[in-house]
């Protein structure tokens, strides 16, 4: 496969629909891109102005890519930001997602390869976006085929009134760089997260409403390449019980992710462990990043007073495998952030 940091065609940016009722459905036209045969597309980002003069909280969210969008990541973000950039622009994808940790939030994230998603809430439960704020998302576009692609995708946002809203979201996002996936082997490559020390220490400051996790997961979603097999999230008690919140078996091209019917209550856990399962069918080491290579990434939204994120988020080796009946299996420290998801 090629790679380009460039995309080819015009880009537009129009917002397709206005109306005065503050819960009709937002729908946003981006683009358009054309891609040619087996070119890959990554660096570029895509902005969004809302034009939002109050509060949104924001329910369901549909994206309609066609073929040609392997992956893109949602964020909203104050207006300003990138204010001098076009609709469409390269970027610095952790620079981006530094810029939405401090100053925004997690929208959207899609999964791998799927033309249409929506990702929706329970009746009340939002996401909310601060007023004059823009969509920005980090796009990577691929084309295996042998024809060139023309897309002209949109995401459409359906908002509830603000009297309606009970409950609101905020993000959940782990992601694991120390990847090495063996040649020719099965190969499960695991993070044990606890949230226990960060949680005791903000709710010692005054900022948290209980010294251990007390909140509820309503939606997950996978994130991992054509070498992926699945991922499992579990959480974890003091004693070492786990029990499964997620997990999927789904190949790259179907839906990876959805709800958690009903919300897994993280009340008596203290820790996260998810697990990327690979079967690596080269005669390669495969690392994480784009194209062949493998990434490992679970993105969840939970009605906590935090934003709560981390794993590995650096380049690193994976370190030395146990052979679990023929599974190379590999752990590693994981790192826990965590911010107000009101600020």
């Amino acid at each position: 496969m090629k790679t380009a940091m460039r995309l080819l065609g015009v880009v537009a940016l129009v917002a397709a629909c206005t109306s005065s009722d503050p819960t009709a459905k937002q729908t946003y036209n981006f683009g358009p891109f054309s891609i040619t045969p087996s070119q890959e597309v990554t660096g570029r980002c895509v902005q969004i102005d809302l034009h939002n003069a109050d509060d949104l909280y924001v329910n369901t969210i549909e994206l309609d890519t066609g073929p040609g969008f392997h992956h893109s990541n949602w964020f909203f973000i104050p207006e300003h930001f990138y204010a001098d950039q076009p609709g469409t622009f390269d970027c610095d994808e952790t620079a981006v997602t530094v810029t939405a940790a401090v100053n925004g939030g997690v929208l959207f994230a899609q999964s791998t390869q799927l033309a249409q998603q929506t990702q929706s809430f329970p009746e009340g439960v939002a996401i909310h976006i601060p007023p004059h704020s823009k969509l920005l998302a980090q796009i990577h576009l691929l084309n295996p085929g042998d024809t060139t692609l023309k897309l002209s995708p949109k995401i459409t946002l359906t908002p509830l009134a603000k009297k309606d809203v009970t409950t609101v979201m905020a993000a959940i996002s782990f992601e694991n760089h120390a990847l090495g996936l063996p040649p020719n082997k099965q190969s499960r490559f695991t993070l044990d997260c606890d949230l226990g020390p960060l949680s005791q220490q903000l709710y010692d400051q005054g900022h948290a409403p209980a010294p251990a996790p007390d909140w509820k997961i309503y939606y997950a979603l996978a994130h991992y390449h054509t070498l992926g097999t699945g991922l499992t999230l579990e959480a974890v008690k003091p004693d070492g019980t786990a029990t499964q919140v997620f997990t999927t078996s789904n190949r790259v091209g179907d839906s990876l992710g959805g709800p958690i019917d009903p919300q897994f209550d993280m009340t008596g856990y203290s820790r996260l462990r998810f697990s990327c399962d690979y079967y690596n069918n080269t005669a390669d080491v495969v690392p994480w990043g784009v194209g062949t290579k493998e990434m490992c990434v679970f993105l969840a939204f939970s009605d906590s007073k935090f934003n709560w994120g981390g794993g590995v988020t650096t380049d690193q080796p994976p370190g030395d495998p146990t052979d679990v009946n023929g599974v190379m299996s590999y752990s590693h420290t994981c790192q826990v952030l965590a911010n107000d998801a009101a600020r």
